[in-house]
């Protein structure tokens, strides 16, 4: 399902500028590292010179004379400090933010400073490759924590704002035109009604939804007429989204413009919240974070579904916010409320790029509008639903992003930018190149282990005077600083995983940046299997073992052999010591790389639909008989309802092996055609579209079979035919405190065929509550740790393969 939009041909010029620098400076470099090696007097000699000042530090950057419990009190004060600034303000305060900024930053000074004067290893030109490669790349990593750190200091609150400038929207002051547009490409017609519906159901009087086909397709045609929204296709797909957007564009006149991608639903709120920001005439463009409504492909992998967040919650909960502190906010393709006048005074969206958002808002801002960032979930999408499409994703944003290098809307060079908006796109553009980083120190170890490197030169009372205290602070804020978005053990995780693949789109970004074109995320996707993505996993498999042996190699040789061979244990110790950091390396690396192996490994997806944890008061009426009940988790296509009262009926005849409920018992809208549209389940079983849950009791199921049924939802008013009933006898549910010790008795409900007005309302109450989108608080170091080596010992793929589906944890407004 992935396809390249981007005709190759639309990129054919010269070799790029950018490229041909970056080839100088490689070049350049050969030619100093050829003449080390090959023991040139000039080059050997000022390597030479500078390993001697490195050996000969200057004496403030020597350790005091005192023994090593002594050289631990700057680390203890300094985290005690940090502790304490964190226990009193829990959530990050403009005081306490400068206290934490200040104290991480003169840390950060500090260890600089000791790196680039005391500890690079130039003895060798072998070692000081290695040496200095570390150092430059750990720098960079070192530069773009620190540009975060300025920007902590420069949040605004954007909620107040927004508070003040929607009154003028809710009492209909101020109501623009609004054209919103929902470009799709080959998204199925179920996910694309959903959006639609959710649109059409925005509090907002003054707007026009359009669907905007990019493959003429006649049945999505079809559903724009039945739904009532207005279908624009275009005879070619050129230029991808930006150009299907672009061709809108030039057929609506709403003065301002909002785009949804195809999977991606609003609250009914959204306009309410973000159309008054522009009663000021220099604000372009309004930006609202990204949700998803179903697991993030990593959580769900390693079976930690609702306490792990989605990677893009960082960069929405803590990145964007300093981006809008810096005017810098990122445009990120939807979700956004645009200007139209706007738009057209800097030529629509940027068609040269693969992330046409993203230069088309640095062209607003270098044309002296204003971008801004609202930190409210306003809406939610599908996020990647396998490893290989979130890989896939981040690899186009990669190149797109790098692309910068290389076209007009440069944010490093573009006119009109101020010195801070080109810090913050630097920053955002050195991010990408933190991948080399991290493969480099996965390497390293192995260069310690087979080639007698020593990258670092630091003995044990070097590395608990200077490099401790500054990771233990950096560790102990890291998760405060993101607003609880990620720990730091969680967020290398992510880096182990994407690192290689990441590293090589760089590479080739940079040599060869319009060499792919836009490639579309798959959705509704859904599997029956597990499955290991060997393309990514060898590599990382090939680390693990040659890490993992040259581990055990040197343990074996400077442990074992070394006692064996009758040898001081004094002498033991001390070879001990010098390697112990080297094995914490290795190990910490090994940990990192099993995770890794183990979030490759795909769970299955039986099921298209996405089921939330949602409550609500129902009624069950089953031949003129009423049950009163409180649902445990609904979905699209059908619900658990625990009664309140035992049910008077029994199942009218018990379910053979070969009885068969047919795709056609499932919801009108279920798209047919893969493993889990159209299939048929043996109802002696539990269905495979429906889901369980964890608290079940060892009794037998008894499928009830309903010549008519329906369920109402009290609060909505919703009345939704019901297809089939699944008796679960003695199901033991604590909904909450009050009802601890109650037995309810469970039923699973498969939804009949839905009319466009139940399926309207259905969707309304699963997507479109505003403030339904929880922000799920990152666990701890301590817990993250934990965590991982609860999955490293007990693998959800082997250990848990039969586990159910976890539902998407919602806010029950």
């Amino acid at each position: 399902m992935t396809n390249s939009r981007f005709h190759l041909r639309d990129f054919k010029r010269p070799v790029p500028i950018a490229t041909l620098v970056l080839l100088g400076v490689v070049a350049f470099v050969s030619a100093i590292v050829g003449a080390w090696f090959s023991h040139e007097g000039t080059v050997s000699g000022i390597f030479a010179q500078i390993n001697i000042w490195q050996q000969n530090p200057p004496v403030w950057l020597e350790v005091p004379a005192v023994s090593q419990m002594y050289l631990l009190l700057p680390t203890l004060i300094l985290v005690s400090t940090v502790f304490a600034v964190l226990k009193i303000s829990p959530q990050p305060q403009k005081w306490s933010q400068a206290v934490v900024v200040a104290i991480v930053l003169a840390l950060t000074i500090r260890y600089f400073l000791w790196r680039s004067l005391a500890t690079l290893n130039l003895s060798s030109p072998l070692n000081g490759i290695f040496s200095l490669g570390l150092f430059f790349l750990e720098m960079l990593m070192v530069f773009t924590s620190s540009s975060l750190l300025y920007f902590t200091l420069r949040l605004k609150d954007r909620g107040r704002e927004a508070d003040r400038m929607a009154v003028a929207v809710e009492s209909g002051y101020f109501s623009p035109s609004v054209d919103i547009l929902i470009p799709t490409y080959n998204e199925p017609a179920f996910i694309l009604r959903r959006t639609i519906i959710g649109c059409q159901a925005l509090e907002y009087t003054n707007k026009k939804v359009y669907l905007l086909d990019d493959t003429q397709r006649h049945e999505i045609k079809l559903l724009a007429k039945e739904l009532g929204c207005e279908y624009i296709s275009r005879p070619d797909n050129r230029h991808a989204k930006a150009g299907n957007i672009n061709h809108a564009t030039a057929l609506t006149n709403g003065e301002l413009i909002v785009v949804f991608d195809a999977d991606f639903i609003p609250t009914t709120n959204f306009l309410t919240r973000t159309v008054g920001f522009f009663q000021n005439p220099e604000i372009a463009l309004v930006q609202t974070p990204q949700s998803f409504y179903n697991h993030d492909p990593i959580a769900r992998n390693l079976g930690l579904e609702n306490i792990v967040t989605s990677e893009e919650e960082v960069f929405y909960r803590q990145i964007q916010l300093l981006k809008d502190g810096a005017e810098s906010v990122i445009c990120c393709g939807t979700s956004f409320v645009l200007r139209r006048s706007a738009l057209e005074s800097v030529g629509g969206f940027v068609t040269n790029s693969v992330c046409e958002d993203y230069f088309t808002g640095i062209r607003l801002s270098a044309s002296g509008y204003s971008l801004v960032y609202l930190n409210e979930k306003l809406s939610a999408g599908l996020a990647a639903e396998n490893i290989d499409a979130h890989l896939t994703q981040r690899l186009r944003w990669a190149r797109g992003t790098l692309q910068a290098f290389f076209i007009d809307s440069n944010p490093l060079t573009i006119p009109g930018l101020k010195l801070r908006q080109r810090l913050s796109h630097l920053e955002g553009l050195v991010h990408w190149f933190t991948s080399l980083s991290r493969v480099l120190l996965l390497l390293m170890p192995l260069a310690y282990w087979f080639l007698g490197i020593l990258p670092v030169r630091a003995n044990s009372q070097e590395l608990v005077y200077f490099f401790l205290p500054y990771y233990l602070v950096q560790i102990t804020v890291f998760s405060w600083l993101n607003y609880r978005s990620r720990s730091a053990l969680l967020s290398d995780v992510y880096s182990f995983v994407q690192c290689i693949p990441l590293a090589m789109t760089v590479v080739s970004a940079m040599l060869n940046p319009f060499g792919k074109g836009f490639q579309v995320t798959p959705k509704g996707l859904a599997s029956d299997r597990f499955h290991f993505n060997w393309n990514l996993g060898w590599p990382l498999i090939v680390l693990f073992v040659v890490t993992a042996w040259g581990l055990w190699q040197n343990l074996n040789i400077y442990l074992f052999h070394n006692i064996g061979s009758g040898q001081e244990v004094a002498a033991s110790a001390d070879a001990l010591k010098g390697m112990s950091f080297g094995w914490i390396w290795s190990v910490y690396n090994l940990l990192m790389l099993g995770i890794a192996l183990l979030i490759l490994v795909d769970i299955p997806k039986p099921d298209i639909y996405e089921w939330f944890n949602l409550r609500r008061v129902v009624q069950l009426n089953i031949g003129g008989r009423t049950f009163w009940g409180i649902t445990t988790v609904i979905s699209e296509s059908g619900a658990e309802v625990a009664l309140t009262q035992q049910p008077s009926f029994g199942p009218k005849g018990k379910a053979n092996k070969n009885s068969l409920i047919t795709a056609e018992n499932l919801p009108k809208y279920a798209v047919r055609g893969n493993v889990s549209q159209g299939a048929t389940f043996n109802s002696s079983q539990p269905f495979q579209s429906m889901l369980e849950l964890e608290t079940e009791i060892s009794f037998p199921l008894d499928l009830i079979d309903c010549a008519s049924a329906t369920l109402e939802i009290m609060e909505e008013q919703c009345l939704i035919p019901v297809a089939k009933i699944e008796l679960v006898r003695d199901k033991l549910l604590q909904l909450d405190s009050s009802f601890q010790s109650a037995e309810f008795p469970t039923v699973r409900i498969a939804f009949d065929r839905l009319n466009i007005n139940q399926h309207r309302c259905l969707i309304e109450m699963l997507y479109c509550r505003p403030g339904q989108w929880q922000g799920v608080q990152t666990p701890g170091e301590w817990r993250s740790l934990w965590l991982l080596l609860r999955i490293a010992l007990k693998p959800r793929a082997i250990f848990e393969r039969n586990r159910p589906v976890r539902a998407i944890a919602v806010s029950q407004v």
